[in-house]
């Protein structure tokens, strides 16, 4: 089925479209971010968001918070936590204000690992858009992506 399928609705021609252009994009990052640096894409995105983190008033991120800016459950984000923790790309320490809670740091060897993996993700972004912005079904989508960036 394409999404020129005339069974489709435009809404759904839409949908199919947008799934096929997150489907490549982030094919091609995957890709890369394996190949330059053994790091899969869900464990560059975990890192950068970790690493945006800052100490003092709403500075840390809660386990959900960092699931649904993965878009992974809160399960599976505590498993790559974990892995990445393994790996010492991540330390995990009690909140010292509320001893319930735990609060996950990129360490200085993740925060080195993302930096230099950050223009690799960035480079496969931009040839993935550059690839499907050929196509006249992506055309618009990409213009869109584009002109969130500024």
């Amino acid at each position: 089925m394409s999404a020129h399928d005339p069974a489709l609705t435009a809404l759904a021609q839409n949908w199919l479209a947008l799934a096929v252009l997150h489907g490549r994009i982030e094919g091609r990052i995957e890709r890369a971010l394996q190949a330059e640096h053994n790091l899969s894409a869900r464990e560059y995105w975990l890192l950068d968001v970790l690493g945006r983190q800052h100490d003092g008033e709403g500075g840390h991120l809660q386990m959900k918070q960092v699931a649904d800016a993965v878009v992974l459950s809160p399960s599976a984000t505590t498993r790559l936590v974990t892995r990445l923790e393994d790996r010492g790309l991540l330390t995990r320490y009690l909140c010292p204000t509320d001893r319930r809670g735990i609060y996950t740091d990129v360490s200085e060897e993740g925060l080195a690992l993302l930096e230099a993996a950050r223009p690799t993700n960035d480079a496969a972004l931009r040839e993935a858009l550059d690839e499907a912005s050929t196509e006249p079904d992506l055309i618009p989508l990409v213009d869109a992506v584009r002109r969130a960036e500024g």
